[in-house]
């Protein structure tokens, strides 16, 4: 399966950003590639306040429509970022939406990082769902979320082969993208795609570094720190040997640790 993450700036509004996504869709469908990603909240933005989220969460369902009609008409399927109606605050989620336009799978961000997630968003209560797209099982997370083990673990468990995960993640932490999404891959014999702005937004600088890491541990690609599409080729066969080779699930001893809650 191919992958296409589109690595941009953020979007002032739902309307710039669905035509924006139009064009960027045609372009990652006509370089053949299965599923196109977006960054986090990309349908209006991220750090734009908890009433511009709040009335972009209103928007939804044409927002929904929207993707659903740019995924039918290029033939691609979609991973993106958008605010959800919830109580007290909306959620931010990102949904899976199949080259048919049918979603697939709808996610609530659960671990929400720092005042501007928590004045603007309502924790999820749930894991991504893993479900099936183009053969492979993919589950879906969303920048903070990664960077807990415990979460892709888990998801590795329910069967995860992929993990997407728009993010929105800024200066200084570069790390996350070069160290840490690498780790959560290897650790799990899994492949991980890290979709992340670039530019400035509210008070954050956004550093790029979108990636996707094989299930060795390995950048299948890598992106700077400007506007691009990064294409990723997922291979069956390097799932295969990667889990053949390292044998962390198998060699778990859920006896010792338990419940680590």
């Amino acid at each position: 399966m191919k992958l296409a993450l589109w690595q941009t700036h953020p979007q002032p509004d739902i309307a710039t950003a669905l035509a924006g996504l139009e064009n960027a869709a045609e372009t990652a469908a006509g370089q053949g590639a299965d599923l196109l990603v977006t960054p986090e909240m990309f349908l209006g933005g991220y750090d734009i306040g908890p009433q511009a989220v709040a009335a972009h969460a209103a928007q939804s369902v044409p927002a929904l429509e929207g993707l659903q009609k740019v995924a039918m008409a290029h033939g691609i399927a979609l991973v993106a970022g958008l605010p959800l109606p919830g109580v007290p605050h909306p959620f931010n989620a990102c949904v899976a939406i199949d080259k048919s336009g049918a979603e697939i799978a709808r996610y609530h961000k659960t671990h929400l990082f720092g005042d501007v997630d928590r004045a603007q968003f309502t924790a999820g209560s749930a894991l991504s769902p893993v479900v099936d797209l183009n053969g492979w099982k993919i589950a879906l997370a969303i920048c903070y979320d990664v960077e807990f083990p415990e979460l892709t673990r888990a998801l590795a468990l329910q069967g995860a082969e992929i993990i997407v995960t728009p993010t929105a993640n800024m200066t200084p932490f570069d790390s996350i993208a070069t160290r840490l999404v690498p780790a959560r891959a290897e650790e799990n014999g899994i492949y991980l795609a890290y979709c992340n702005y670039v530019g400035k937004e509210g008070q954050f600088t956004y550093n790029g570094l979108s990636c996707v890491a094989g299930p060795d541990g390995t950048d299948i690609a890598r992106g700077a720190d400007r506007d691009l599409i990064l294409y990723a080729t997922l291979e069956r066969a390097t799932l295969t040997e990667a889990r053949r080779a390292q044998t962390h699930l198998a060699d778990r001893r859920p006896d010792l640790y338990g419940d680590l809650t």
